[in-house]
């Protein structure tokens, strides 16, 4: 049986009001900016010749915008914050923490914490190099051991990517959840195969994801 959340009960909760801290806070229109920029920038490359999905994107923004950078200067994370470019930052590892994944470890979190709306991180290594994603679980199929994520779709509960008659374009792999890798996820930091490149920038979607981590627990 597979288990799927309410989406409009989760959108409400996922995208709820906070409450505003505007300019009491010298770092939040800084941040604001920043987030504004980098989104609209995506938009414009995006290529969408949707009208509909651009507007609702459009008027959604500034409240997207104004949770991120709430969160951001409101909430204690083991992460630093780089308001100048609007993202989390933190030191970079030398290797990527998703290219070790225990199968047994990664079994046992999830036959325990898989849950709609869990923020999970996806290791995804292309010709390109690799970095590690967050995406959220939006279907659980406990029968078969295995989670649908929003983004990159079925995982089974070992990390292992399951696709059904798709081509797999890049390598895949649901991650256990741990301080290294979601540090890692959260500062956008990628990889070469011989050493550190320059930090992605994360998608809006994946800042608002980034703000519904438990540090304690992942759960």
């Amino acid at each position: 049986m597979i288990k799927e959340g309410n989406s409009t009960h989760g959108q409400t909760g996922f995208f709820s009001d906070t409450g505003e801290l505007g300019g009491r806070h010298h770092q939040f229109t800084e941040i604001c900016t920043a987030l504004y920029e980098r989104e609209l920038i995506g938009l414009a490359h995006a290529g969408s010749t949707n009208n509909t999905i651009l507007k609702r994107r459009l008027s959604g923004l500034p409240h997207h915008v104004r949770s991120v950078a709430r969160y951001l200067v409101a909430n204690p994370t083991p992460l630093s914050i780089d308001t100048h470019n609007g993202s989390w930052y933190s030191k970079q590892a030398g290797k990527c923490p998703g290219l070790k994944n225990d199968e047994e470890k990664t079994l046992a979190w999830f036959l325990k914490h898989a849950d709609y709306g869990v923020v999970v991180p996806v290791f995804v290594q292309s010709l390109e190099g690799m970095h590690i994603e967050l995406d959220s679980i939006d279907k659980v199929d406990a029968d078969n051991n295995r989670i649908h994520v929003n983004r990159h779709g079925w995982f089974l509960y070992n990390g292992s990517q399951y696709a059904e008659n798709a081509a797999i374009h890049d390598e895949k792999q649901l991650s256990k959840p741990t301080k290294a890798v979601m540090t890692a996820a959260c500062c956008g930091h990628a990889w070469n195969y011989k050493s550190k490149i320059s930090p992605r920038s994360l998608s809006l979607r994946e800042m608002r994801l980034s703000t519904q981590i438990n540090w304690k627990t992942f759960t």
